[in-house]
């Protein structure tokens, strides 16, 4: 963070469980961005206005100014609980709900997330992320595909997200690869691009067999020395085909985009690629913001 001045006509703010980035806007550019590790996991209710003071500070004027955030800022165990809304529903036009605050400078509003009632899912941040993306693809009509820890498969239509599917993947495979005896056998950072594309296929035909398929990495390893990135590679592929096997009525015959990190959004354009789907890839990064910043034309347009 930088302790300069910055002139800002309003603040945007992506709110995670581990950390908080913000940004000073004028109008839909940064002018400047902050991040701290005052996550919403480490922090009480009364915690959260002192947290964004701290970062956004030199940010700040004699008047009031207009902060929207987005994340897990709006969850239970957040600043304010910003109720879901079920789909469908268009994700820059979702109404933020105001945060109690004691410093006369903030107006904070807290972008709701969405849900799903059949079958039960919810996302919340990941829909600031889908307004980012229709804010350069208004008319998009189609799958979008946001890898990630939770990853989630949005489909959508006129600017409106009309029902979503989320896969547990990049939690799995951090917990597999971290803490589960496969630690031993998928140590190391590289993934063996052969590996990955052979797992792949292996469980998208046969999905039932996953369990046995991720001790296998460790018997391999074992009784034929099998290595470290061969290891990784296919960890990742048997838990990205898994699910691409469960979201395959999204995909298949759709038009697919891909928002992510570079290096997971080409391994799942890549898992796409071998079942006969290409498609678009763009990278996440900026998509929050732009989003935030979708939302907050909105709220001007509509005051």
């Amino acid at each position: 963070m930088t302790g300069q001045t910055t002139y800002a006509d309003w603040i945007a703010v992506d709110w995670g469980t581990t950390h908080l980035r913000a940004w000073a806007m004028v109008g839909g550019q940064p002018k400047a961005e902050a991040t701290s590790a005052d996550g919403m996991g480490t922090l009480d209710r009364d915690g959260f206005e002192p947290a964004l003071l701290r970062l956004i500070e030199p940010w700040l004027g004699g008047t009031k100014i207009r902060v929207v955030a987005c994340g897990m800022v709006g969850a239970r165990q957040g600043w304010v609980e910003a109720p879901y809304v079920s789909v469908p529903a268009q994700p820059s036009q979702l109404g933020p709900v105001p945060a109690p605050c004691q410093d006369p400078r903030l107006d904070v509003l807290v972008v709701p997330g969405l849900s799903q009632s059949e079958p039960a899912d919810v996302m919340r941040g990941e829909e600031t992320q889908i307004a980012g993306f229709l804010a350069q693809m208004p008319d998009f009509d189609g799958v979008l595909c946001l890898p990630g820890t939770h990853a989630k498969w949005a489909r959508i239509s006129a600017e409106e997200v009309v029902s979503f599917q989320t896969c547990m993947t990049g939690e799995m495979f951090q917990l597999l690869a971290d803490q589960s005896v496969l630690r031993h056998s998928v140590s190391g950072k590289d993934m063996d691009a052969e590996a990955f594309a052979e797992a792949v296929d292996d469980t998208i035909s046969k999905p039932e067999r996953l369990a046995q398929r991720l001790f296998s990495l460790r018997a391999q390893n074992v009784l034929h020395g099998l290595g470290a990135a061969q290891a990784r590679g296919r960890l990742s592929g048997y838990l990205i085909g898994a699910e691409l096997a469960a979201t395959k009525p999204y995909w298949l015959g759709q038009d697919v985009a891909i928002a992510g990190s570079p290096a997971l959004a080409a391994a799942y354009e890549a898992a796409l690629k071998q079942q006969g789907v290409v498609p678009r890839v763009f990278d996440a990064g900026p998509l929050t913001r732009a989003g935030l910043a979708r939302v907050y034309a909105a709220l001007t347009e509509n005051a």
